[in-house]
């Protein structure tokens, strides 16, 4: 791990903007292409940190991979940096889905495209890669192979985000009253994020004041305004599990009040798919399509923006706590377990819905195959492959 803070902000910012305009494939391949950049390529969090800020983040609500980008940001270039970090990886798409609210209906095929169907061939490739680099580090032994092993089969079982909570907190469990505590090595730095126990307080209070204010604006003015930045909020606040839990929240907020249509809300979906970047960034499409007064490329961005408000106060709410906690013997322990959890998770996530959504024949599988090559042993840059892959979905549907 690096001790150089040259990046700063900016640096920040351009580094999750070039990831935010090639993370395609969902929150599971954003986790994969994080861990290329971060812990593979530049260093500056280790195997095991990366693994206890993905854990945390799958216990919260929210954008889990957007969360973690927060968190990286923050830890490497302070408050600044979360707010560049996330501004880099969400603009991308959140700007794709305004554009396409104001010419909809000219691109309904985007999604079906060649050159979408390779970048989610590439996604496999990614989760191939972070699947077998963390296998290496977090599950050295048998107990925590085993355990790698169960938390795949539970979720492939139960593919909902209760089933990925309960395969962490088993995986925790079954660490802390099998696994030996990891003895922390002397020269070895932890990753720390500078968020204050009070200003985590203020973040838990200010992430609970919207949900009581916001119904009770709505109730009281009868805006359909207020009406709607509630469901946004909560939509936001309240679910886990990533971006496609979201939709049906969003989708309850805005079409039986008549803001958008069910043939825009779904078309915006059918867009969303085909741009990189977090899914919760649909919200800025509804907000640009939206009836009523705060619409177009304002809404947009005022809804992209209170979705992911509740995601970075939860996020500074827990993470001075869990600094602490993980240091702790037994939380070590349960955190070894956990961190075998979180590979088994994503071996699960490879399969489905990953493979399965992405890999349709032999050419399909060869080309997955191939990505897989340049980035493990080629040693050959993600962008570049993902650039490689995109072309050859085109070649392939042409």
């Amino acid at each position: 791990m690096t001790d150089d803070r040259r990046d700063g902000p900016w640096g920040v910012f351009l580094i999750f903007l070039r990831l935010g305009m090639t993370s395609f494939g969902g929150p599971i391949a954003h986790l994969g292409y994080f861990r290329a950049e971060f812990v593979e390529r530049r260093r500056w969090l280790n195997d095991r940190d990366y693994s206890d800020l993905v854990a945390l983040c799958q216990f919260l609500p929210g954008p889990s991979s957007s969360q973690v980008g927060m968190a990286l940001g923050l830890g490497r270039a302070g408050w600044p940096g979360l707010l560049a970090a996330w501004a880099g990886f969400t603009l991308p798409s959140a700007l794709a889905l305004i554009l396409f609210a104001y010419g909809i209906g000219q691109y309904q095929d985007l999604a079906r495209s060649g050159w979408v169907h390779g970048l989610k061939i590439v996604a496999v490739a990614v989760v191939a890669q972070a699947v077998w680099g963390m296998a290496r580090s977090l599950c050295p032994d048998r107990p925590r192979a085993a355990m790698a092993i169960l938390a795949a089969l539970l979720t492939l079982a139960a593919p909902t985000a209760a089933g990925q909570v309960a395969a962490i907190v088993g995986a925790g469990l079954a660490g802390r009253w099998v696994l030996k505590p990891p003895q922390p090595a002397g020269a070895q730095v932890h990753q720390t994020y500078p968020v204050s126990r009070r200003a985590g307080i203020v973040a838990l209070l200010l992430f609970a004041l919207p949900l009581a204010g916001l119904p009770l604006w709505a109730a009281v003015s009868g805006s359909p305004t207020a009406t709607l930045l509630d469901g946004v909020y909560r939509a936001g606040a309240l679910v886990f599990g990533g971006g496609h839990v979201v939709l049906p929240l969003l989708q309850a907020t805005v079409v039986p009040g008549g803001a958008v249509s069910s043939a825009d809300f779904l078309a915006g979906y059918g867009a969303a798919q085909a741009v990189p970047g977090p899914l919760f960034t649909f919200a800025a499409y509804l907000g640009a399509i939206a009836e009523g007064t705060l619409n177009g490329w304002r809404g947009g961005l005022a809804w992209l923006a209170l979705i992911f408000l509740p995601a970075f106060l939860v996020l500074a709410a827990a993470l001075p706590f869990w600094n602490r906690l993980r240091l702790r013997p037994g939380v070590r322990a349960a955190m070894a377990g956990i961190n075998a959890g979180v590979v088994g998770i994503l071996l699960s996530a490879l399969y489905d819905p990953l493979w399965t959504g992405a890999i349709h024949g032999k050419a399909d599988f060869a080309l997955a195959l191939a990505a897989f090559g340049l980035l493990v042993f080629g040693r050959v840059s993600p962008v570049a492959v993902v650039a490689l892959a995109g072309m050859a979905g085109w070649l392939m549907a042409a």
